[in-house]
């Protein structure tokens, strides 16, 4: 299964991006994982030094920002 992962400490900037990504998904009608991942080691593993992320498939595509649904859409398509 593909999956998104969301980046950050559990802040509420990266609550509303986790919404967002799951609005994307629903809105689209596909399968994805979607993950919250607050480990720093993990999101620093992954490259990225500000929150919240967004990772989709092992691809960082957004970081220090909440990318809207439809630009979401725009990624998984």
């Amino acid at each position: 299964m593909r999956s998104i992962l969301v980046l950050g400490p559990g802040c509420s900037k990266c609550k509303v991006l986790a919404a967002h990504a799951e609005q994307a998904v629903q809105e689209l009608g596909i399968e994805y994982e979607i993950q919250k991942i607050t480990d720093l080691k993990q999101i620093m593993a992954l490259g990225v030094m500000m929150t919240p992320g967004l990772v989709i498939d092992g691809t960082v595509k957004s970081v220090g920002r909440v990318v809207p649904v439809e630009e979401i859409k725009s990624m998984l398509k």
